[in-house]
């Protein structure tokens, strides 16, 4: 902790701090262009033990789960990846571009939450605000790969007929 500060101050800076680091890079990431977020990039690429993205529901049930995380996109007037809306390749690959996205954001909100560690006290404090930001973002990382995996077979699917 670098900022000595009350208790009443730091869980109040809790309070304000981590919805506004999840709203603000949600924010950020949603107002950049989708170019950015190529597919094919080697942080986006599916791994083969990815298996299409069936690893995720083997380890995890994800489809058991996955209604419950909030898609912050359409709070920012950003692309909506609650469901699928159409068929069309375009849409698909727009989509496939918006997981990426999706994914990124959540990978820049780990080390954005790691402030927080300006004010939390060591090591309990802070060791629970690390934790928190892992286990956070991680479900979010989890369910782009996978939507995005089954994206790519639908659309391959789809291009094939």
């Amino acid at each position: 902790m670098w900022l000595d500060l009350p208790n009443l101050w730091i869980v109040t800076l809790n309070l304000v701090a981590v919805p506004a680091i999840h709203l603000g890079v949600s924010w950020c990431y949603t107002k950049m262009d989708r170019a950015r977020f190529d597919p094919a990039a080697a942080l986006f690429r599916e791994r083969p033990w990815e298996a299409g993205g069936e690893v995720y529901q083997r380890l995890f049930r994800i489809r058991g789960w996955k209604h419950l995380l909030p898609d912050a996109a359409p709070w920012f007037d950003g692309f909506a990846k609650g469901r699928l809306a159409d068929k069309d390749p375009v849409y698909l690959r727009a989509f496939i571009a918006e997981t990426c996205r999706g994914e990124a954001a959540h990978y820049a909100q780990v080390p954005a939450l790691l402030l927080t560690l300006a004010w939390n006290p060591w090591p309990v404090a802070a060791a629970a605000m690390v934790a928190y930001a892992l286990l956070s973002n991680l479900p979010c990382i989890v369910l782009q790969r996978f939507t995005r995996a089954r994206l790519r077979r639908f659309l391959a699917e789809v291009e094939g007929r």
